[in-house]
């Protein structure tokens, strides 16, 4: 059973607002401040600071908050894994390109091994997921992209291959071409928050250019509908190799490599540091 100074101080940091935490655990407000100052004086800092009026958490308070996070998640399982008889409960999260293109067979496996267990799969953004693990809504998440790993525990997945995509008969294809023949082009690229964007905007970085070098951009979050337009040659996008595997073998799509300008991507098992209950997944990170 969590300690409600933790629950308090969990909400401040969400709401980064004394008055809301307040109203949303239907507390007072300085009933919400004692519990801060009772951390603070425990502790001997200062969790928060206000830079004018905007409320701040101090680096103690953040490498407070990742241990409060973690204590709120492993008190949720235990109280879940006491019940008596209660069933496997699992809650996993996925970046697109593995929900849509890889994750399938382990949950199939995991599902007949598991009969009478709860389960749900969330497909999302890279950095909709890290919310939801770190909110304690998710008990995992397999996924893509940069994250600041320190403030978790990971471990490699898999590494993936990652590289332009048009149509057969384009003037890129199967070729390994300079960057600067990209700038005709119409880009079609994921949203913000995206793994796949990551890994191209990090690309052009490397080159000193972003997204904003070149002049059509389309951000479109659907695969099937990037796929869909690469084919009928609206435009050009970067994928990785599981996203486009069926189109390559039949033809619809080639690929293209840019020049001197290695890409791939790694997809990373994810979840909350000091997480008690991290051995019982085992089997996902085969």
């Amino acid at each position: 059973m969590l300690d409600p100074r933790w629950t308090t101080f969990l909400k401040v940091c969400e709401t980064m607002n004394y008055t809301r935490a307040a109203q949303q655990l239907c507390l007072t407000q300085p009933a919400v401040t004692h519990h801060i100052h009772y951390l603070e004086e425990h502790y001997g800092c200062r969790l928060f600071s206000y830079e004018g009026k905007v409320l701040r958490l101090t680096e103690a308070g953040m490498r407070l908050r990742e241990f409060a996070r973690s204590m709120a998640y492993n008190s949720q399982q235990i109280e879940w894994a006491m019940k008596a008889e209660s069933p496997i409960s699992l809650r996993v999260g996925t970046s697109k390109t593995i929900g849509e293109y890889v994750i399938a067979p382990k949950v199939e496996r995991f599902l007949r091994a598991h009969p009478d267990a709860n389960f749900s799969l969330l497909v999302d953004n890279t950095q909709v997921l890290l919310r939801a693990l770190e909110a304690g809504r998710l008990d995992f998440i397999l996924v893509e992209g940069f994250f600041e790993s320190s403030r978790y525990d990971t471990k490699l997945y898999r590494q993936e291959k990652f590289f332009g995509v048009c149509p057969p008969g384009h003037r890129l294809a199967n070729r390994s071409v300079q960057l600067d023949e990209l700038n005709g082009e119409r880009i079609i690229i994921r949203e913000p928050g995206s793994g796949t964007r990551a890994i191209f905007e990090d690309a052009l970085r490397r080159r000193n250019r972003t997204l904003r070098s070149f002049p059509r951009v389309v951000t479109i979050s659907d695969f099937a509908t990037i796929k869909s337009l690469v084919t009928d040659g609206l435009g050009v996008s970067f994928l990785y190799a599981p996203v486009v595997e069926h189109e390559l073998k039949t033809g619809t799509l080639a690929k293209f490599e840019i020049e001197n300008v290695p890409m791939s991507g790694a997809f990373y098992f994810v979840c909350l540091k000091n997480n008690l209950f991290a051995g019982i997944w085992d089997e996902w990170r085969k």
